[in-house]
């Protein structure tokens, strides 16, 4: 696969090869993007008529990159007689500077050529391998390049200027230059993406960060924004570059939504720049101790946004709580479901989980106090349209079956959710991990309607549902001859019996008995799910597993944080500090940043955790796994007004300690050292 260099600013990015061009693609988003809208496909620069070549690619922050270029065959890269510099950023739009250096003793005469097109395609349409049924339109108007789309209300263009003179065509811009011996020539390109309203200006123009920054006011936010986060001093450098990656990326994933004027996560880069229910709750729930005030902007939104209605082309059900946003045509025009659409069976328990977690640590009780209503219609939505069944467990099967997600949990690819023997279960499908965030949302949300509402009916009606679901949860999901939980039970009742990572998801919520854990943790930590580097979606020795299945048999470093605090919540500290080093130690192989997912090849294979091929990076929820294996290993937990710090740090990590964590009792500090070998 082509090497690729992306630079983001919210959810506008730049994707481009070594080279720093851009060519069309139908296969992977290249390109400049915003708000789920591709206005450059074409960005190709030749000097004299030939394609440059990179020496070096300098990714100086995550928006902006400097690219180093020659002309000419590799074998005539040593002693070459020009070279030209890319310095590109990210600010709302996009802007280029090029620079010719002159390295010979005589003035050269040259032509410098960017080639520029836009298919304005929506993100799905490359996702799906579609193309748009029109075009744009482009026009020349003076020096400025114009590139345009209109399909009725929905209308995008892409403005290019450039700051030297030169020659504008409907392809490009082209400069005819003399470089003065040992001198040089620049000019700065900038393609400027319009989302236009019906009053001809920029929707962006009215959110609070507005439309033009430069990149100098994108520095000192950014710069800002880290040195406000709790400071980590550490002996292993793997775990101080994952947090500062972390905290970086998290940085750069903020976006201002254009619906709400509200500052948001997007989930991932390329595909999910955008809100994702569940994505951003588990990115809240791991960033929560280091960045509380990421959190109520979400929540609001996410509770703003709760179904109210049946709609079965959005999946949308009264209570239930938002999947995914999108901004594009597609949504626009109803040929995809994602204007708002809510194809998660997990999102809802989790948003009554988060807002819990939330006022355990900040003390926050006016914001649960505005949102008991809809803390209730989430609860209520489990008992009701998620107990489709009525088994009393949470399943889930689209409304939609043209345009909807099929499988509404995490692992929601088609092969995903499978039997021992590879077969694959009819709809609804009811998977384990959706009972236990049940069981936790209820226990949770009993605390918070005694505490908080003081409706000590509600709490204890709570607690009784969420005891009855633990007692029957654990006579029906346990495979016996195996001693594990049962991915999902079938529409029939049937256990789906493959072994899977869900089950660390059991542990944090709760609902694993006591006398079963470590059954479950063995498995979890054995040769068939553990490669060394993190616990596999699905074990190897199911007729599914493929280390390279995207949920078959990957390692997913989310997935390992979530399954590392489970194991934590039941005291199987050692284990957890396992996971933590396997994926910490991954991390240094990707340079601080761990990705979306990487394959499940065992760690004796190969010395370096091996790349999946088109896994999201950065990506929200990666991001904020370093964050919970920080938890994890200092054992912090909130306790009425003060923090319980009982750290476990595992073999080798040396000193951990993070100074001024915010929360209800102040700031404090959190100390632990490496137990020893």
């Amino acid at each position: 696969m082509k090497e690729l260099i992306s630079i983001l600013d919210g959810n506008t990015f730049v994707v481009s090869d070594r080279r720093g061009d851009i060519e069309p693609s139908l296969d992977y988003p290249t390109g400049l993007f915003s708000f789920d809208t591709r206005f450059l496909s074409t960005w190709v620069l030749t000097l004299d008529g030939e394609r440059l070549n990179p020496l070096s690619v300098d990714e100086e922050t995550s928006y902006e990159t400097t690219y180093f270029l020659v002309p000419g065959a590799p074998s005539h890269y040593v002693d070459a007689n020009f070279s030209v510099l890319r310095y590109r950023a990210i600010n709302g739009s996009f802007e280029e500077t090029l620079t010719v250096l002159n390295h010979t003793t005589s003035a050269v005469d040259l032509t410098l050529r960017i080639e520029v097109g836009s298919d304005f395609a929506d993100l799905f349409e490359i996702k799906n391998a579609q193309r748009k049924p029109g075009g744009a339109t482009v026009r020349v108007a003076g020096d400025e390049l114009v590139l345009s789309y209109r399909r009725e209300r929905f209308h995008r263009e892409v403005h290019v200027t450039s700051s030297a003179p030169g020659e504008v065509d409907e392809q490009g811009m082209t400069f005819h230059v003399r470089v003065e011996q040992h001198g040089e020539w620049r000019t700065k390109l900038l393609a400027k993406a319009l989302i236009i309203g019906a009053d001809g200006l920029d929707f962006r123009e009215a959110l609070p960060i507005g439309l033009d920054r430069n990149v100098e006011q994108i520095r000192a936010e950014r710069t800002s924004f880290v040195a406000s986060v709790p400071r980590l001093v550490c002996d292993y450098e793997p775990l101080a570059a994952a947090y500062r990656t972390g905290i970086r990326d998290l940085g750069a994933l903020r976006y201002q939504s254009i619906t709400f004027g509200k500052q948001l996560i997007a989930a991932g880069l390329p595909w999910f720049m955008t809100l994702f229910g569940r994505d951003s709750i588990i990115t809240g729930l791991q960033a929560l101790p280091f960045l509380p005030r990421l959190l109520p902007p979400t929540i609001a939104v996410l509770a703003g946004m709760q179904g109210s209605r049946l709609d079965d082309f959005r999946d949308e059900e009264p209570g239930k709580i938002l999947h995914e946003l999108r901004y594009g045509e597609l949504a626009g025009f109803e040929e995809q479901p994602h204007s708002s659409y809510y194809g998660s069976a997990d999102s809802t328990p989790l948003f009554v989980i988060l807002l819990d977690e939330y006022e355990r640590w900040t003390g926050d009780q006016d914001l649960v106090r505005r949102l008991e209503p809809e803390v209730r219609a989430a609860l209520e939505w489990i008992d009701t349209y998620g107990n489709s069944r009525g088994t009393g467990y949470l399943y889930y099967q689209t409304r939609n079956p043209r345009t909807g997600l099929p499988n509404q949990c995490w692992k929601d690819s088609p092969d995903a959710i499978c039997y021992r023997d590879g077969r694959l279960p009819g709809f609804p499908r009811a998977t384990c991990e959706l009972q236990g965030y049940a069981y936790d949302a209820k226990i949770r949300a009993a605390r918070l309607a005694r505490d908080v509402w003081h409706d000590h009916e509600y709490a204890g009606r709570l607690e009784r549902e969420a005891a009855d679901l633990k007692r029957r949860f654990n006579r029906d999901f346990w495979v016996a001859d195996g001693e594990y939980y049962a991915l999902a039970l079938d529409a029939d009742g049937n256990q789906v019996d493959a072994l899977a990572s869900n089950m660390g998801h059991l542990l944090w919520s709760g609902i694993v008995d006591v006398d079963r854990a470590r059954s479950v943790t063995d498995h979890l930590l054995g040769p068939d799910m553990f490669t060394g580097w993190g616990v596999r979606t699905l074990a190897a020795g199911q007729a599914r597993y493929n280390p390279l299945g995207y949920h078959v048999g990957t390692v997913w470093p989310f997935d390992n944080s979530i399954i590392a605090w489970g194991l934590w919540r039941y005291g199987m500290r050692e284990e957890a500090g396992r996971i933590c080093a396997g994926i910490l130690e991954a991390a240094r192989h990707f340079q601080g940043r761990l990705p979306e997912v990487f394959a499940g090849y065992q760690r004796g294979l190969t010395n370096y955790p091996v790349q999946y091929p088109t896994a999201c990076s950065p990506q929200a929820w990666s991001a904020g796994t370093p964050l919970l294996l920080l938890r994890v290993m200092l054992g912090l937990q909130p306790h009425d007004d003060h923090l319980v710090i009982d750290p476990d740090i595992p073999p080798g990590l040396g000193r951990v300690e993070i100074l001024d964590l915010p929360g209800r009792w102040g700031t404090v500090d959190a100390l632990g050292r490496s137990r020893p070998d």
